[in-house]
């Protein structure tokens, strides 16, 4: 009965001499249906013919990539990992305020530039899959200068690489969101991002709840190198896994001056209503990311133990993963504007209610249960920013137009959010407390102006 539902309608003759259909195994076709609940004919809503006979094993490879590649990102976080290990090398401390801003704004900022060569590209696939080598290869060099390298030379070694890395997950981002709407069909695309986000979370369980058994002093440099060999080695097999997407050629539109044509298309925030809306309230969404930091800042005052409660958060947050992305990508796939809205305001509740906790003084045995509960649903919020967000931007345009959206609003949200990140820098100084209110109520006005947003998923 599935087959019957895939459209019969005749290839287009590029695609025709790119490839022919795929007989895929019936362990696939039914693992496909049971992960994408797509029993009763495979929907195909807005991909080609042949894309709908290639979406099973495109499923699947996109699946293990992006998985593989979160799970990375945890071990390898500028957050925590990265941090500590050029503590351990004796790096100046001021270069540890540097790590976050490179590694977030770095990513998005150059996609204005990098959007305009991607859509130039037939096959966008190559993209991801050379952006996830070249970030393999720039952590297992950060594990070199672990061992070969100290103090600033160490740390400016390392900051070096990361602004590579993250030039390389900017390519990655703008190319993964277009690969994914020629492959995936739209009602399905939450689904494929909420079992991502989960099974990633399970992964992120496993390294936290390692790092919790760490006992105080026995940790080495060879710790932080074996996070990072580990995660180079995850972002090789997601780029292997990435190349074995079936993608048919797409358009590629566009002039000779790609520095110009990139800049030039910044005019889509004045003159397209609907997108602006979406950066403006993504924009104010940007604390149920930057407010974590804040909130381990807060528990380290009141329970201490950085490692192990360091490893307690990373647990804590990828148990809120795994038990609500799926949840969230279901919901994205009915409404993503839904999953935004409610998502961002209940990240602005928790970050106005642990500032208040905070300020009331309220006693250390009751902060136990209270900053890992917070941080928990921090976690479950951010999840759902993140998918609602997401799955809005691929459904809400086609084609190159939708590359367009991609590196216009990761540029925009990238300057921001490095200038938001500076301030929220010098505001931690005088009250973190305060800083964490602000991105609370931030958010609460995101969530309301993301009500606004027109409907497009289903």
């Amino acid at each position: 009965m599935r087959h019957n539902a895939i459209p019969t309608e005749p290839m287009d003759p590029i695609s025709v001499n790119r490839t022919t259909p795929t007989r895929h195994p019936e362990w696939l076709e039914s693992l496909y249906e049971r992960l994408a609940e797509d029993d009763e004919g495979r929907t195909c809503k807005e991909i080609s013919a042949d894309a709908c006979h290639e979406t099973p094993g495109n499923f699947l490879s996109t699946l293990i990539a992006n998985t593989l590649s979160n799970i990375a990102d945890r071990l390898a976080s500028a957050k925590t990992t990265l941090p500590w290990l050029l503590l351990q090398l004796g790096a100046p401390a001021w270069m540890l305020s540097l790590l976050v801003p490179i590694r977030e704004s770095g990513s998005m900022l150059p996609q204005i530039l990098i959007g305009e060569i991607v859509r130039r590209q037939a096959i966008r696939k190559w993209v991801w899959v050379w952006g996830g080598v070249i970030q393999g290869l720039c952590l297992a060099a950060i594990g070199w200068v672990a061992f070969a390298l100290e103090g600033a030379a160490a740390g400016a070694a390392v900051i070096a690489l990361l602004i590579l890395f993250s030039l390389a997950r900017g390519a990655c981002s703008v190319a993964y969101k277009d690969v994914q709407g020629k492959t995936i069909p739209k009602t399905r695309r939450g689904r494929l991002s909420g079992w991502i986000s989960a099974i990633a979370g399970l992964g992120a369980m496993g390294v936290g709840l390692g790092l919790g058994a760490v006992q105080d002093g026995s940790e080495s440099t060879g710790l932080y190198v074996a996070l990072l060999a580990g995660a180079a080695l995850l972002w090789f097999l997601a780029a292997w896994s990435f190349s074995r997407i079936v993608e048919f050629p797409g358009a590629t539109e566009g002039g000779s001056n790609a520095l110009a044509e990139a800049f030039a298309r910044l005019a889509i925030l004045r003159d397209d209503r609907p997108f602006r809306r979406f950066v403006i309230a993504r924009a104010l969404a940007m604390g149920s990311g930057l407010a974590a930091p804040f909130y381990v800042a807060l528990a380290r005052d009141d329970l201490g133990g950085a490692i192990s409660l360091l490893g307690i958060f990373i647990a804590v947050e990828g148990l809120a993963g795994l038990v609500s992305s799926p949840v969230w990508g279901r919901w994205s796939d009915h409404s993503s504007r839904q999953v935004f809205a409610a998502a961002c305001g209940l990240a602005a509740a928790l970050s106005i209610a642990v500032a208040l906790w905070s300020w009331l003084g309220m006693p250390s045995a009751a902060a136990i249960w209270f900053y890992p509960i917070a941080f928990f649903g921090l976690g479950i919020a951010h999840a759902g920013v993140r998918l609602g967000r997401k799955t809005y931007l691929v459904d809400m345009a086609d084609g190159n137009k939708r590359t367009d959206y991609v590196a216009v609003s990761n540029s925009v949200i990238g300057a921001l959010l490095l200038v938001s990140g500076l301030l929220g820098a010098l505001a931690a100084t005088v009250s973190v407390e305060g800083t964490i209110l602000l991105l609370g109520l931030a958010g609460l006005v995101g969530s309301a102006l993301s009500l606004r947003w027109k409907e497009v998923s289903g």
